[in-house]
C-alpha cells in the first residue's frame, strides 16, 4: 500500500452507535463525497477488523484504517494475520494503526498488565514481524502506523513502522513530531472539530469527548509536554476553555480549515478529522460541508 493518504480523511467513533448496515451506508456516503480514507477506533464495541471488512466490502475505493487497534486485545500472530488477510482481500485499501491504548481500558476493562507499554510495543512488533502466515499473502508487505505521542514512542514508530498517528494533539505537537520522526515517515494526526459557532454549545460538545481521555496518564503527560497544566483538568469532566480551544477546532468551516492548514504547515502529511456531534449522531451533513471545503 502506497501511503499517499491524501491531505484529509475522516476519523470517527460514531459508527458504534448505529447498526452495521447504517455504518456500511455511511462508508458509501464518505466514498461518494471523495474522502480517501476512513479511520475507525477500538474500545469496547465492534471488533475493528470485522468492521473494516464490512466497510471495505461495501465500498470500492475507500481505504479503511484502524485508529487504533489495541495491541493488548489480541496477540501478535493474530494481529499480523488479520492485517495480511485484509491486505490480500482488499489490496492497497487497509492500513493498520497500532497502539497501546490506556491503562483504564487495558487494566480495568481487559485485565492485562500495563507496566511497560513502550517495551511491550517493541516486543510486539518483533513478534508480528516473525509471525508465520500459511494462507495466501498480500502482493506487497502491508504498512502500519503507530499511535505515538511522546518522544520515545515517536522514535520507535519512525524506525519500526511506516508512520505515526498522534491523537488528542495540537499543531505544535505535529511540528515536534515531525522533527523527531524525520522527513520520510508518514505523519497523520487526528483533529477533533465542532461545526458550531456558539461558544457555549461548541465547548459543551467538545468537553463530552475530550473529558473521556483525561483519565489516561499517557494523554495527560503529553498535554503537559504541550504546555497545558493540571489546572486545565482540575475537574476532568469540565476541562478548561484553554484546553478545549487548543485541542478542538470549533466554529465555522473557516476555523476548521485553518486548523487543518496549521497541521499541514507543521509537517502533517494527512489530517484525520473527527467531527464531534451530540449523542453520537452521524455527522453526514457536516462531512459533506467538510468535503466541499477541503477536497
Amino acid at each position: 500500500m502506497d501511503l499517499e493518504l491524501g491531505p484529509v480523511g475522516i476519523w470517527t467513533s460514531a459508527l458504534e452507535a448505529h447498526p452495521a448496515h447504517v455504518a456500511r451506508q455511511a462508508a458509501q456516503e464518505l466514498e461518494s463525497m471523495g474522502f480517501p480514507i476512513l479511520w475507525i477506533n477500538e474500545t469496547t464495541g465492534r471488533d475493528p477488523f470485522v468492521l473494516a471488512t464490512l466497510l471495505l466490502d461495501a465500498t470500492s475505493s475507500l481505504e479503511v484504517a484502524t485508529g487504533i487497534a489495541n495491541i493488548y486485545a489480541r496477540d501478535a500472530l493474530t494481529m499480523s494475520a488479520s492485517q495480511k488477510t485484509l491486505a490480500e482481500a482488499f489490496p492497497d485499501r487497509f492500513l493498520l494503526g497500532l497502539g497501546v491504548s490506556s491503562p483504564v481500558l487495558v487494566e480495568k476493562v481487559r485485565r492485562h498488565s500495563y507496566a511497560k507499554p513502550l517495551s511491550f510495543m517493541r516486543s510486539y512488533l518483533d513478534a508480528m514481524d516473525s509471525a508465520p502466515y500459511s494462507s495466501v499473502p498480500p502482493q506487497t508487505p502491508p504498512p502500519r502506523v503507530l499511535a505515538a505521542l511522546g518522544p520515545k514512542m515517536l522514535e520507535l514508530a519512525a524506525s519500526r513502522a511506516d508512520g505515526v498517528h498522534p491523537y488528542l494533539t495540537t499543531p505544535d505537537h505535529t511540528r515536534e513530531a515531525r522533527q523527531i520522526i524525520g522527513p520520510d515517515a508518514v505523519l497523520a494526526p487526528e483533529q477533533m472539530v465542532v461545526l458550531e459557532t456558539d461558544p457555549g454549545v461548541a465547548r459543551d460538545i467538545a468537553r463530552a469527548s475530550v473529558s473521556f481521555y483525561l483519565r489516561a496518564p499517557g494523554y495527560l503527560a503529553n498535554l503537559r509536554r504541550m504546555g497545558f497544566s493540571d489546572d486545565d483538568w482540575a475537574d476532568p469532566r469540565d476541562p478548561s476553555n484553554r484546553l478545549i480551544d487548543g485541542i478542538v477546532a470549533w466554529g465555522d468551516m473557516d476555523a476548521v480549515v485553518r486548523r487543518i492548514a496549521e497541521h499541514r504547515d507543521a509537517g502533517a502529511d494527512h489530517v484525520c478529522v473527527q467531527v464531534l456531534t451530540p449523542q453520537g449522531e452521524l455527522p453526514l451533513d457536516q462531512w459533506r460541508e467538510l468535503a466541499a471545503a477541503v477536497l
